[in-house]
């Protein structure tokens, strides 16, 4: 192999290494800062909540100028920049009004971010002989790392979270400079409707299975390090909770393309919801924090298998002008609308019966979707054998 393809790699793989940082540092540690400045879980929820609303305003928008765009890169190095840019107000004050518009501000430019990275490196990749699980692996030891490291220094001083955040977008922002540019397919005279994603009959009954089970991880985004800290663990703690749950998505990433090719995608994504369920239930009975560490190993069997499965088949699937319209719409859902609900209702629940009952509900929700989709995907299948006889 060339020097030029070794470097082109590798530059994939920092950036996901370095944005993901970003996710554990804002994703795993803000729910812990507005604790610290005395707001309430209801408080927390709308605030975490909110975000993810102004994502289904932005993320259609993103998709929509990323295949419009000359070049998808720039489009993602303006999301790098506004997320550096805009984290670094929210300080400024504590009042709920000015947290949930910096909060906004934020979320606008930074959900957008994965599912466009993810847009320009399985395009790019579908030149070349490279498989996405390794390099999408970067961005699971990244976040791990980080992890670990800033819930050290958070222990200390969490409002460390601010400039630490930036600094990690600004040299996402850097590394973006340096990638191979991807064309907006949609930058000529070729104009394809978005609705052509929701014809897809298939696309649609994964990202419904996402959907709802996206819905039980919102709750556990933005309750479980409170709900963490409350058995007895500390910030540092917290971040080594995380680690295990990020090394948990190793064998995914290493070897999901033989077991999507071994139990098909149907399968593989309707396993999810029962691993999900099985999560929820052990949270549900737990009490001792470091116990809750291997029970943070199903994250392995959850989150990376929906997300990483559905942009495969998005790329593959999804015609090339729609391409980041589609990982953008599947974000919508997962990364906002699903958000939305987990983090709304299952804050609003928490204050009336308890943090640790709604995990059991959402143990419920998704033991019923796992048995749903099973009775959905075999009548999907018995139709196509129908179909072709």
């Amino acid at each position: 192999m060339e020097q030029k393809p070794i470097r082109i790699y590798l530059l994939f793989l920092c950036l996901y290494a370095v944005s993901y940082m970003g996710n554990a540092v804002y994703g795993t540690f803000m729910p812990v800062y507005l604790k610290s400045i005395g707001l309430s879980q209801t408080s927390i929820a709308t605030l975490l909540s909110f975000g993810p609303l102004i994502a289904i305003l932005a993320q259609p928008l993103w998709g929509s100028i990323g295949d419009r765009a000359e070049s998808k890169n720039r489009v993602l190095q303006l999301l790098a920049l506004g997320s550096a840019v805009s984290i670094l107000f929210l300080p400024f004050s504590n009042q709920y009004l000015y947290l949930l518009l910096i909060i906004c501000l934020v979320t606008f430019f930074q959900t957008s971010i994965y599912p466009l990275s993810d847009a320009i490196t399985l395009e790019h990749l579908a030149r070349t002989k490279w498989n996405f699980g390794p390099i999408r692996l970067a961005g699971t030891i990244g976040f791990a790392m980080m992890s670990v490291v800033f819930g050290m220094a958070a222990k200390k001083n969490i409002n460390s979270i601010f400039i630490v955040y930036s600094l990690i977008m600004l040299l996402t922002l850097l590394i973006c400079t340096q990638l191979p540019e991807i064309k907006g397919h949609q930058s000529g005279k070729n104009k394809v409707s978005v609705l052509v994603l929701l014809k897809n009959r298939k696309l649609m009954l994964f990202t419904l299975l996402n959907f709802i089970v996206q819905i039980t991880l919102g709750y556990y985004y933005a309750f479980f390090p409170i709900y963490f800290n409350q058995l007895g663990a500390d910030n540092s703690l917290l971040g080594w909770s995380m680690l295990f749950a990020s090394l948990s998505e190793l064998p995914f990433l290493l070897f999901g393309h033989k077991i999507i090719e071994r139990f098909s995608i149907p399968a593989v994504l309707v396993a999810t919801a029962f691993f999900a369920g099985i999560r929820w239930l052990f949270f549900y009975f737990v009490h001792n924090p470091y116990l809750v560490l291997p029970i943070q190993m199903f994250h392995g069997l959850i989150f990376i298998v929906l997300s990483v499965t559905l942009a495969i088949y998005i790329n593959q699937q999804v015609p090339k002008e729609l391409k980041a319209s589609g990982q953008t719409m599947n974000g919508l859902l997962s990364l906002g609308l699903a958000r939305i609900i987990g983090s709304m209702a299952g804050g609003i629940a928490s204050e009336y019966i308890g943090m640790r009952e709604v995990f059991l509900y959402n143990a419920a929700i998704a033991f019923i979707t796992f048995v749903v989709f099973i009775f959905i995907f075999l009548r999907e299948s018995r139709a196509v054998q129908k179909a072709t006889i």
